[in-house]
């Protein structure tokens, strides 16, 4: 199963990465890489708790990430 990842820059230089389709499935790293490898084990994590807990992952819903600019 694949899952959108979000990956975004913070005001501190490290990389947060996140899985909007599951929720609280956050990771980071100081290079873009080191947050891709971190949130590979937080969605296999988050994926393993679930199954443990017997709830059902839900399929990533088809969504479009726009980028949208306005004046400062």
């Amino acid at each position: 199963m694949k899952f959108k990842v979000l990956i975004e820059k913070d005001e501190d230089g490290w990389f947060v990465a996140r899985v909007p389709s599951l929720p609280g499935c956050i990771s980071q790293g100081k290079t873009e890489e080191d947050a891709v490898a971190n949130i590979r084990e937080a969605i296999d994590l988050h994926v393993s708790s679930l199954a443990e807990e017997g709830l059902p992952l839900q399929a990533p819903r088809n969504s479009k990430t726009v980028e949208v600019a306005f004046p400062a």
